[in-house]
């Protein structure tokens, strides 16, 4: 177990209790919407290592000296755009193309994604190729989910990561004072999405023959889990790799 100092992001799709209905059908489809979009926000950030899929969120980290000599476009926030403009991106992009009338297929456009950003001490522990993080730093990340802050999409920065952003960044957050469970009181800076976010990806107009193949793929890949013959994985043991076998 090795201890050092690391930038924690995690980022969290918000409406996802709501999305998610236990209906047969609409819970398959929900889980095979939500993997995607994950995987979306996983691939726009290349830089950055993942954790642990944790149902609705990723969560992922990278050690702060390979963060320091990076370029500034590395920072967490814009890192947090990044994935940010790939959620909407892919979510658009299966918008336009999936036909399916299940009320989780219908409802993709409605969620909506939110970040935490935090830098502080870590160990690391590895199990057969897995690397998991503890620490009190990885709990206070996980808790700052839990907050005050007044909007759907925003990147939520506690002061050891707002003390590294630009001044135009400090200048647009604004401050919240929360009391994390077991931790105590932490102050913290979020800056609303739609204000600084990155210009949507311009994306190509579906075809009628793109769209009938994004609804049977949907349809195809959730249909042992509808009738059965898969069981529903588990929230907080998907890695990447598992996550694309399933949506392919």
């Amino acid at each position: 177990m090795s201890v050092h100092r690391a930038l924690l992001l995690l980022g969290d799709i918000v409406g996802y209790t709501t999305f998610m209905r236990f209906h047969r059908i609409n819970l398959a489809h929900s889980q095979d919407i939500t993997a995607r979009l994950l995987e979306s926000m996983v691939d726009a950030v290349p830089s950055l290592r993942l954790v642990e899929v944790e149902g609705d969120a990723v969560f992922l980290y990278a050690p702060h000296e390979e963060i320091a000599a990076r370029p500034a476009s590395e920072t967490a926030l814009d890192l947090a755009l990044r994935m940010h403009q790939a959620f909407h991106a892919k979510q658009q992009w299966m918008v336009e193309r999936n036909m399916c009338s299940c009320e989780a297929c219908k409802k993709v456009g409605t969620l909506r994604v939110k970040f935490v950003a935090h830098l502080g001490e870590v160990a690391t522990q590895t199990i057969r190729d897995r690397t998991k993080l503890v620490g009190i730093d990885v709990i206070a990340a996980h808790r700052m989910l839990k907050n005050a802050v007044p909007v759907e999409e925003y990147v939520l920065m506690s002061d050891s990561v707002y003390e590294r952003c630009d001044p135009w960044v400090q200048e647009r957050s604004l401050r919240i004072d929360q009391e994390l469970e077991g931790l105590g009181r932490m102050t913290s800076h979020f800056v609303v999405l739609h204000e600084i976010a990155l210009e949507p990806l311009l994306l190509e107009r579906a075809t009628a023959l793109e769209r009938l193949r994004e609804t049977l793929g949907v349809i195809a890949r959730c249909f042992p889990r509808v009738v059965g013959l898969r069981t529903f994985r588990a929230p907080g043991r998907t890695d990447v790799a598992v996550m694309r076998e399933s949506t392919r």
